[in-house]
C-alpha cells in the first residue's frame, strides 16, 4: 500500500466515525458540516484505496483496514494533544475529566466508595463511568479509547499496555449466624456436606474453587449459580447455602466467615491502561489515587 500525504485533520474525522458510528453525529461532535465529513472520507478513502466504514443498517462498521489502524491513530491524536499541552499543569480541583473504567462488580464495590469519596473532595468536576469489558476484548478496548483503565486478574499479556498491581485478597467461607453448621472450623468432610452458591458470569464451567477442589478429587454441591458476587452474600444470609468468596465483599455483611479446609490462590487485582496515556497528567494522577485506595492508604 502506498503512504498517503494527508492533512492531520482527516484523522481526527476518521476517529469520530469511528466512535460515532454516523456520519451526522461525527459531524456534531467536530462542529462541522455533515457534507464536510462525507468529503473528508471520500479523500481518505481514495488515500487509503479502501471503504473505510461500509454503511449498515445499525450504522457505519468499520472495515478491517480501520480496526487495524485505530489504535495507532489516536495513539497519535494523543501524543500530539498532550505535545500541544505540555507546558500545562494538571489541576485536580478544575478538572473536567471524564474515565472510562472496566472492572468486575466486586472490584466497583471495593474500588468505587472510597475512590468516589476522593474525587468529591480533590477533583469535584472529574467524572467516572464504569463498565465491564470481557478480558478477550480488553486491549482492543484500551487501544481504541473505548475505556482508559482496565482492572483484572494478572492474565493479559500485552505489549501495548502497562500495569501496576492494585492488591490481593484470600478466600473464605460465609455462613449466616444461625447456620446448622455451628463448628468453630471446617473440615473438608463438612464443606463437602454444605450445599454452595457459585458465582460465574458464564453459562457454563468452573471457577477456581471448583478447579482447586476438582485437582484434589473433590466436588461441592452447587445449589444456586449466580452472575454476580454482590448478589451471593444476600442469598447465603436467607439461605443455608454457603458462600466461598474473598474476604473483602463476605467482611461487608454481618455473617460468619469460616477459615477454607483447603488452599486456594489469592484473588489478585491488576490495574491496566494504554502506553500512548503513560505520561498524561491526569491520567497519572487519577491512577495513583486508585492504587492509594486498593492499598488502603485512602480511607
Amino acid at each position: 500500500m502506498r503512504s498517503p500525504k494527508l492533512d492531520l485533520n482527516l484523522f481526527v474525522v476518521l476517529e469520530s466515525i469511528y466512535e460515532k458510528r454516523n456520519l451526522t453525529r461525527a459531524a456534531e461532535a467536530l462542529f462541522i458540516t455533515q457534507p464536510a465529513v462525507s468529503n473528508a472520507l471520500a479523500r481518505m478513502r481514495k488515500a487509503f484505496d479502501d471503504p473505510l466504514f461500509i454503511s449498515t443498517s445499525s450504522g457505519m462498521v468499520p472495515t478491517p483496514f480501520t480496526e487495524n489502524i485505530i489504535g495507532r491513530v489516536r495513539e497519535g491524536l494523543q501524543l500530539l494533544e498532550a505535545s500541544a499541552t505540555e507546558g500545562d499543569v494538571f489541576v485536580p480541583a478544575t478538572s473536567e475529566r471524564t474515565f472510562r473504567l472496566s472492572m468486575p462488580d466486586l472490584t466497583e464495590a471495593i474500588l468505587l466508595p472510597a475512590l468516589g469519596e476522593v474525587l468529591q473532595q480533590q477533583a469535584p468536576g472529574m467524572r467516572i463511568e464504569s463498565y465491564f469489558t470481557p478480558r478477550s476484548e480488553l486491549s482492543n478496548a484500551l487501544a481504541t479509547g473505548k475505556i482508559d483503565f482496565a482492572i483484572d486478574a494478572p492474565l493479559i499479556d500485552d505489549p501495548q499496555l502497562h500495569q501496576t498491581r492494585l492488591g490481593c485478597d484470600r478466600y473464605a467461607c460465609m455462613l449466616r449466624h444461625d447456620h446448622p453448621f455451628a463448628g468453630e472450623a471446617l473440615t473438608m468432610d463438612d464443606y463437602l456436606e454444605l450445599d454452595h452458591i457459585q458465582v460465574s458470569s458464564r453459562r457454563q464451567g468452573s471457577g477456581i474453587v471448583d478447579a482447586e477442589l476438582k485437582r484434589l478429587g473433590k466436588q461441592r454441591r452447587i445449589q444456586i449459580r449466580v452472575q454476580h458476587y454482590m448478589v451471593a452474600p444476600l442469598v447465603a444470609l436467607r439461605t443455608d447455602l454457603a458462600l466461598t468468596a474473598p474476604t473483602q465483599l463476605l467482611k461487608r455483611h454481618d455473617a460468619r466467615m469460616v477459615e477454607l479446609p483447603f488452599p486456594i490462590p489469592s484473588l489478585e487485582w491488576h490495574l491496566y491502561w494504554h502506553r500512548s496515556s503513560e505520561q498524561d497528567q491526569a491520567s497519572l494522577w487519577f491512577r495513583s489515587k486508585m492504587v492509594e485506595v486498593m492499598s488502603g492508604k485512602v480511607n
